[in-house]
């Protein structure tokens, strides 16, 4: 309590300084992307390499994630981008970290849709296939300049007593290459049209034994989970209640903070303080601020950027960052690239330390045991 406290106390003095200087960063996206930096080649992996004495250097080598924690590789249906060509897109990008989604619930192979809100009324289900595709592709294109971090994305939530014998398979096909689990959908109210629905709060105690196997390993899992729509915002808060208390020692993401396009106009103070409840409560929890939703709904408006700036920086610990890019045939480079700018764009209200752990990559490489320290950044 005294934290929390703390916490927003403070968060009126933040929102008041950052006021003003925010106002020029509060452009839309046209105009963003006109200013945005990515001077990717000014990023090697080097500099992520612990004893590395280089320091980072926020004006030369521009402000957006070096991570990228939440990529699809695979699209819901169709073809989808070749993984050489995404990695291009990352290095392009001067995103030199990445997991690699498949997709936690999948359309048919024989649809010939290929994104579910176009064809309402098609079952989308979780399926291994994307994830046997991901580690294949792998395999097979070796790609240079990037770290990918494999990931698991086949878990049914609502119906988990396969789950642990799934991951065996993959333990057996792919030994020691999924060093992530999702993005896995509790609840997802967007597929709602497509024979998807709430996992139910009892089925979460069934989890245990995959769930086990990930603590275990130290593997963290992403979930997407939406706290509500805009007439109930928080009807489905009492998923992850049950998660977090069931699991408080796995490293869990909540991905998106919670929000949708079901959720675009939630009280800021409300979502904030809701979160900082679970920060506080659960030390092992992190959000993910992915998904430019949240840059086009919530860090547009002065006031209302300022307060989740404030709240990233306060948490500066607990933030990871990301596209939530969906890599159908139809996107191009350019659709990449925008996602990066639009949810790097808060970044450029955080301090060197709030940087460095979000968008440098610190809080990743924490999360994910990896052997990479982010740099300084230059004085």
């Amino acid at each position: 309590m005294q934290k929390r406290n703390i916490f927003l106390s403070g968060l009126l003095a933040f929102t008041m300084a950052s006021c003003a200087t925010i106002e020029d960063s509060n452009m839309d996206s046209q105009s963003m992307n006109a200013h945005g930096k990515l001077p990717a080649s000014a990023r090697t992996l080097d500099m992520f390499k612990p004893g590395s004495e280089v320091c980072y250097d926020r004006e030369v080598m521009g402000e957006t994630f070096v991570v990228d924690a939440h990529n699809h590789f695979r699209p819901f249906g169709g073809a989808a981008k070749s993984m050489d060509e995404i990695n291009s897109y990352l290095l392009d990008t001067g995103v030199l970290f990445v997991n690699v989604f498949g997709i936690g619930q999948s359309l048919p192979v024989d649809s010939t849709c290929e994104y579910y809100l176009d064809c309402i009324g098609t079952p989308a289900r979780p399926s291994m296939k994307n994830d046997f595709v991901n580690a294949s592709n792998y395999l097979d294109s070796d790609p240079e300049g990037t770290v990918m971090t494999m990931s698991m994305t086949f878990p049914d939530l609502a119906n988990p007593e396969n789950v642990a014998a799934q991951i065996a398979v993959m333990d057996e096909e792919f030994p020691g290459m999924f060093k992530w689990m999702g993005e896995v959908n509790l609840v997802k109210q967007a597929l709602f049209g497509n024979h998807h629905s709430a996992a139910p709060q009892s089925a979460i105690a069934d989890w245990s034994e995959f769930m086990t196997i990930l603590r275990d390993r130290d593997i963290p899992i992403s979930i997407h989970s939406d706290l509500g729509s805009d007439d109930q915002p928080m009807k489905y808060a009492y998923l992850m209640d049950e998660v977090l208390r069931l699991y408080p020692d796995n490293k869990i993401v909540w991905v998106h903070m919670g929000l949708s396009k079901e959720l675009p106009s939630i009280n800021p103070d409300t979502h904030i303080t809701k979160m900082q409840d679970y920060l506080d409560r659960y030390p092992n929890l992190m959000l993910d601020i992915t998904w430019r939703v949240i840059f086009d709904n919530y860090f547009q408006e002065p006031d209302m950027r300022a307060k989740y700036a404030a709240f990233f920086e306060y948490n500066s610990d607990r933030i990871l960052p990301g596209t939530d890019f969906v890599a159908s045939h139809k996107k191009t480079y350019e659709v990449y690239k925008n996602e990066v700018l639009a949810n790097s764009d808060i970044f450029k209200d955080l301090s060197n330390t709030a940087f460095r752990n979000i968008a440098l990559g610190q809080n990743y490489f924490d999360i994910a045991g990896m052997d990479y320290t982010a740099p300084d950044v230059c004085k």
